[in-house]
């Protein structure tokens, strides 16, 4: 029998303890707390999220079932259903934001940057909106008969890791969130065409970063030279000039580079604007595409980890699960560098939430196998008429 962790037991000890405490300290997090702290409120959390459970009750009925090991888990044994509520609830929820960027910094430090062919980080910026019952959640208004909230993410494409985190309510428009953002000089950051302020835009040309964004249909442009193209590769037309409105002109005074792009896959044909003279304009066309990756985070956040249906009513106990499932998302990464896995964050995730009880070693549990040698007989098969 194998005496070792749990396999719980063996994904938490990756989270640095020591910079949570200081955290809860710092806010007083714990104060008149006996028992059920913080790191027990946290560790309730991400054990709900990686086990994917779908409420409290469903969460504290498969830790009541589990009760005698509650205490190697990290779960303390008092949790109970009101005092997990309360804590979600009370505890100031700026201490799991505070912890979830330093998960970020580090899943950013220890992961596999990926080769795009130029130099510099890529960051791809959008919000998504997380929809919930305006009966319930009356502080999250949006609509008449609807409430959100939006979640701004700055995506960082050469670690595949969300590199800064914004909620704003749900009403609030995009662009507004591009003023919290701090540039990297000579990183690019790419924007859909919801993100175009000129204004805005030009504090990134100032700070020595580059953009790529989508152009708006009514883009008033001067072009002053043109650069030669080769069509086959889908770019139309690799224009620089300057903006020719009265306020544009005045928000981005500077020299802008358009450039026309078709893709016959799709059959669309998309404008792109960027400060940046020196790629070609085929290079920037497939930068702009990158901004896809922060779609499909949004989409695996929602599909695999529990940020649709919530486990408490406040704007705190909101603030809390989110910050829990991007803490479990970086967990998760840092937990596949770390034993260097080979398999996909989705496939390592679905083996985790069945495995978590266990005590078979991590290494153990994500071998391949290489199921193709396993021949099989047709004659000893047990046909199954599905129709």
């Amino acid at each position: 029998m194998n005496q070792g962790k749990y396999v719980f037991a063996q994904l938490t000890e990756l989270l640095p303890q020591r910079v949570f405490d200081r955290i809860v300290s710092k806010h007083n997090g714990n104060k008149y707390v006996r028992h059920f702290t913080c790191w027990n409120q946290l560790m309730c959390m991400v054990f709900g999220q990686v086990s994917g459970r779908e409420s409290l009750r469903d969460l504290l009925v498969v830790v009541k079932a589990h009760q005698n090991k509650s205490y190697h888990l990290g779960l303390s044994k008092n949790v109970t259903l009101s005092n997990l509520a309360k804590a979600n609830q009370n505890r100031s929820c700026v201490i799991f934001e505070q912890y979830a960027n330093h998960l970020i910094s580090l899943a950013r430090s220890k992961g596999n940057e990926s080769d795009l062919g130029i130099n510099g980080r890529v960051y791809a910026f959008d919000s998504t909106t997380i929809d919930l019952c305006l009966g319930v959640f009356w502080w999250a208004t949006f609509r008449k008969a609807k409430a959100g909230i939006k979640l701004h993410t700055l995506f960082d494409i050469t670690t595949q890791i969300p590199a800064f985190v914004h909620f704003s309510e749900a009403d609030v428009h995009d662009v507004n969130a591009m003023d919290y953002l701090i540039y990297e000089p000579s990183a690019y950051y790419i924007f859909d065409r919801a993100y175009v302020d000129f204004n805005r835009l030009y504090t990134i040309t100032t700070q020595q970063a580059f953009f790529v964004v989508r152009a708006k249909s009514n883009l008033k442009f001067n072009r002053m030279y043109s650069c030669k193209v080769d069509k086959s590769t889908g770019v139309k037309t690799d224009q620089t000039g300057k903006l020719s409105g009265f306020y544009t002109s005045k928000d981005y005074p500077d020299k802008i580079r358009r450039v026309k792009f078709h893709d016959t896959e799709n059959d669309r044909t998309f404008v792109f604007l960027t400060n940046n003279f020196d790629l070609t304009a085929l290079q920037i066309a497939l930068l702009y595409k990158q901004r896809w990756h922060v779609e499909l985070f949004f989409k695996w956040i929602k599909q695999h980890l529990k940020v649709k249906s919530f486990w408490g009513t406040t704007e705190n106990a909101v603030r809390i699960q989110i910050n829990a499932a991007i803490i479990t998302y970086c967990l998760v990464s840092i937990f596949k560098n770390e034993h260097k896995i080979e398999q996909s964050t989705y496939e390592i995730i679905q083996i985790l939430g069945v495995s978590l009880l266990d005590k078979t070693p991590v290494k153990q549990l994500f071998t391949i196998y290489n199921y193709n040698n396993v021949n099989e007989r047709n004659d000893n098969q047990l046909k199954i008429n599905l129709f």
